[in-house]
């Protein structure tokens, strides 16, 4: 078993293979997006933005979900996905007998994507639990909605171009996790999630495959560790 609280600079499907089977409490992951390239490479406005989706265009190989099956517990786990891909997931989800949520985050100052298609201002999180697992949390993290802008602050801050809201986030974790278990997250950017399990006192194992990327969130780890131990006195 690898060792609780580190981020890994390994592709996701090295890492998760070196995991101990029925070890993982909840997954909380942001893989590559399925998106269309066409109208990306169209795009007139907001260049930097396309030229950043470009490499995150393609989707992931649904087999990460079969190995993260044999090392979670019981089936707990949030996708963040574009459109093109929730039928998948929700036809490998049903068929393995789980109950689901269609998530959304729903953003305020999306950018002005529109050729021919809605503006891009909202973004899709398949939560799917097998039977069984309890959904914990409160009437103010059980919302299926979150409303906020495009984090542009943390874009800048952690490099990241898809980094996630924080809040949602930590919603995800208080409301599929107790205190001192694990969360795994084998897509770990710059870190958000990782963080999220810290302020929410959990155990986290994490994978990024990006050097620069896992640098970034050793940083941000370490940082949410000394702060944690500062407000536990």
């Amino acid at each position: 078993m690898l060792e609780y609280n580190k981020i890994y600079n390994m592709d996701c499907i090295d890492g998760i293979k070196l995991l101990d089977d029925n070890s993982i409490d909840l997954v909380v992951i942001d893989p590559p997006y399925k998106l269309d390239l066409n109208r990306i490479k169209n795009t007139t406005i907001y260049n930097n933005y396309a030229n950043e989706l470009l490499e995150m265009t393609n989707g992931f190989d649904l087999k990460v979900l079969d190995l993260l099956i044999q090392k979670m517990k019981k089936i707990n786990i949030y996708i963040y996905c574009s459109k093109r891909q929730i039928q998948e997931l929700l036809e490998y989800f049903t068929n393995k007998g789980c109950n689901y949520e269609l998530l959304t985050w729903h953003k305020q100052n999306p950018s002005p994507l529109t050729n021919n298609i809605y503006l891009p201002d909202t973004e899709y999180i398949i939560f799917a639990k097998e039977k069984g697992v309890k959904l914990y949390g409160n009437y103010h993290t059980k919302h299926k909605y979150y409303i906020s802008g495009t984090n542009q602050v943390d874009k800048r801050k952690y490099k990241h171009p898809t980094i996630k809201p924080m809040p949602f986030i930590e919603n995800h974790i208080e409301n599929s996790s107790r205190q001192g278990e694990v969360v795994l997250d084998c897509f770990a950017g710059s870190g958000t999630t990782l963080v999220g399990a810290i302020n929410k006192g959990r155990k986290f194992i994490g994978f990024e495959i990006n050097k620069e990327y896992c640098k970034i969130a050793e940083k941000r780890i370490a940082e949410a560790m000394e702060k944690r131990k500062v407000e536990c006195k």
